[in-house]
């Protein structure tokens, strides 16, 4: 896994509230997007230039088609980023204090120390 990608991925859109509702609304469509147009911009890579570490694997693609917090983590993306991400995405569909974050957890309990490695 590049968990720089799947990192950068998280962090730039969590920093753009129109990328934030693209990504809510069409998870499959902004991942594809993303990498196809976005990706190579981190290396700035002239136009047409293209390298196979610019990609995600096809774990890394369907956990972020799906919003799976906890694939992500397990593969070692940065539990920060997610979380960030998350209650911008998804806090507004919980009507008790703090529900997002705690559902969040939740699914993330059954992980034990030491975590996944999220050094990048």
């Amino acid at each position: 896994m590049s968990k720089y990608l799947v990192n950068k991925f998280l962090y730039t859109i969590d920093r753009d509230p129109e990328l934030v509702e693209r990504y809510r609304e069409d998870p499959e469509g902004t991942v594809a997007w993303w990498e196809a147009e976005k990706a190579g911009e981190i290396l700035n890579l002239p136009s047409g230039e293209r390298t196979t570490w610019l990609s995600f694997t096809d774990e890394e693609r369907q956990a972020l088609r799906t919003h799976d917090h906890v694939a992500l983590f397990a593969m070692g993306a940065h539990n920060f980023l997610t979380l960030t991400l998350w209650i911008a995405m998804f806090e507004r569909d919980f009507t008790e204090p703090l529900g997002m974050q705690l559902d969040y957890a939740a699914k993330l309990s059954h992980f034990a120390l030491p975590y996944p490695d999220i050094s990048t």
